[in-house]
């Protein structure tokens, strides 16, 4: 791998990256609550799920999920219909995940399960990895190798995006006591993964056609 693709490759992470998605939108929600610190433990388990997928990726069975439209299928539906379950209850303000208010006290492990389950329920990060990395890999070079140093370079660069999110949002707690913020950010949060879990399932759908 040569130094200017690895460039090539940080700036395309770090611009989808600063692309506010599900994993943007759990640091911020846990930042606007909780604060700085337990929108870390956020990012972690998003992080564990990013890494996860990476793994997949070199040993090749995220290609072999893809092929298997079954059972590919089988975990897109899970995962859509995850997205948009935490998406209508942050839009009610009745999600313990991301609604943005008052919160009830919640341990480290909880914060990062979540944000690990919220990452790996989202079968368009495996679609994602499978497809970026391949313009980014010499074939003739170790694959795994390869896949190891973006994946360590994604993760360190995701790891300080989400960090500055969540530092932000953490400087505006005051701000997210107040009802009339908390019913339009959980309102804006919910929508948004209602549509990415909408998006998720009408993928597959145009797939199958």
């Amino acid at each position: 791998m040569t130094l200017e693709t690895w460039a090539l490759f940080a700036v395309t992470e770090t611009a989808l990256s600063l692309t506010p998605g599900p994993a943007v939108l759990l640091v911020l929600s846990q930042g606007l609550t909780r604060g700085t610190a337990p929108s870390v433990y956020a990012n972690l388990g998003i992080l564990t799920g990013n890494a996860f997928y990476f793994a997949l990726s070199a040993t090749g069975l995220g290609a072999v999920l893809l092929a298997s439209y079954e059972l590919f299928s089988t975990i897109r539906w899970i995962g859509a219909a995850y997205l948009v379950w935490l998406g209508v209850n942050a839009f009610l303000g009745r999600s313990r995940v991301l609604t943005v208010g008052t919160a009830a006290p919640t341990s480290a492990a909880r914060t990062f399960v979540n944000g690990l389950a919220l990452q790996v329920a989202n079968p368009k990060a495996l679609v994602f990895f499978v497809a970026l990395l391949p313009p980014f890999i010499d074939p003739h070079g170790s694959v795994v190798a390869q896949v190891a140093i973006l994946g360590v370079t994604s993760v360190i660069i995701e790891f300080f995006v989400l960090l500055a999110y969540g530092a932000l949002a953490g400087r505006l707690t005051t701000v997210a006591t107040r009802p009339r913020f908390q019913v339009v950010a959980n309102r804006v949060a919910g929508g948004m993964l209602v549509a990415a879990g909408v998006s998720v399932a009408l993928q597959g759908s145009r797939r199958s056609t």
